[in-house]
């Protein structure tokens, strides 16, 4: 369909693109268009805009509408069916992608006990927070890591991987993160499914942790050389000690109370090139002020209650809660307990914005750094 007008996205100021229709230019345009091509001058106010705009949008997904919905998949579908039984998280700017914000997918994944997922690798990258249940276990090249509620464990990308429940353990559901739309975005995904289905353990049962999951310590021998962290699994009982640790000697920052980066030990980096993890712990009846950055964050409430300010907009969160927060929005957060630390853990694509140099972040000035809300 031939367009009517050319000029939408014309401003009126120096140095913007700032040219009128006239029926001379609209016929110039047409003929540009037969042979695939455009004025710059049209779309570049829209393909350059002064600061981000995202089309995502900030979502509450609460755990006690969803977690029903997700135990029925487990009547509906088998994991051999479905490949992975996941119920994902659609964001309403993001539904052409399948993002829960930005270019990042998450979703809820479920397992009965003795099921177990299929071996694969993608080039995406991939990672799981376990909600409840017990005897989940993964499986990256080799390496069994066995895990409990609130456990953070990576599946990197081109890695051979595979999850399951145990036959004595008990149903478990945990959160997928993935960075699937920024990879499609740059059509750069593979998917391979393992030739033998599963793959053999080669490794002890929980050997990452137990070589690489000292604090502040790297073992003088080891030979690893795989371009992603050593460190599968990170534990939530010496996590949530080290919080409380920080919480005795500093007030943390202003924006994320006491929060602290999951790391590849071996670089001191990000887990992963395109995606990184924090887990962040709000003292009784603190109320962070309002920062606004470059790049997605996915939080997951691992533990109490409060909400988030975002975009002048009140978002209540409970324990289990997903929420997000799209790029270059403000927001700060509230624990709703004066009695009780609350912890968000979150995943983002703020190592793709740094390696890329597009990191950037602003406090909010006005109001004492607080937003006024409007909803």
């Amino acid at each position: 369909m031939t367009q009517e007008r050319y000029d939408t996205y014309k401003e009126d100021v120096i140095g913007r693109a700032n040219v009128t229709d006239t029926p001379e230019l609209i016929a110039y345009y047409r003929e540009l268009e037969k042979f695939e091509t455009g004025a710059l001058w049209n779309v570049a106010n829209k393909i350059e805009p002064w600061e981000p705009k995202s089309d995502s949008v900030p979502v509450v997904w609460r755990f006690k509408d969803l977690r029903d919905y997700v135990l029925r998949s487990v009547d509906l579908v088998t994991p051999e069916q479905a490949g992975r039984r996941v119920i994902y998280l659609n964001n309403p700017g993001r539904r052409d992608f399948a993002a829960a914000v930005g270019w990042l997918y998450s979703g809820l994944q479920v397992m009965h006990p003795g099921e177990a997922a299929s071996a694969h690798a993608h080039s995406s990258s991939a990672l799981r927070f376990i909600m409840e249940g017990s005897g989940a276990y993964t499986v990256v090249d080799g390496h069994k890591m066995t895990l409990g509620a609130n456990d953070f464990v990576l599946t990197p990308n081109g890695s051979w991987h595979e999850h399951g429940v145990s036959s004595d353990g008990t149903t478990c559901i945990w959160q997928d993160g993935l960075d699937i739309p920024l990879v499609n975005a740059l059509e750069a995904g593979f998917y391979a499914v393992h030739p033998d289905l599963q793959q053999a353990v080669t490794y002890p049962v929980n050997d990452a942790t137990n070589i690489w999951g000292g604090p502040g310590l790297k073992p003088t021998l080891h030979d690893w050389q795989k371009p992603y962290s050593p460190l599968l699994k990170y534990e939530w009982e010496p996590t949530y000690e080290a919080l409380q640790r920080y919480a005795k000697v500093s007030e943390g920052s202003p924006f994320d109370g006491l929060i602290m980066d999951y790391l590849n030990p071996l670089t001191g980096g990000p887990v992963m090139a395109t995606m990184g993890a924090s887990m962040q712990m709000l003292l009784p009846g603190q109320h962070t002020k309002a920062h606004r950055h470059t790049g997605s964050i996915i939080y997951h409430v691992a533990k109490g209650h409060g909400h988030s300010i975002i975009n002048g907009k009140r978002y209540d969160w409970n324990e289990h809660d997903i929420f997000c927060v799209p790029s270059w929005m403000f927001h700060e957060h509230v624990n709703g307990s004066n009695t009780e630390d609350a912890c968000l853990f979150s995943f983002h694509d703020l190592p793709t914005m740094r390696a890329l140099n597009l990191y950037r972040e602003e406090a909010l000035a006005d109001n004492g750094g607080h937003q006024i809300i409007t909803n």
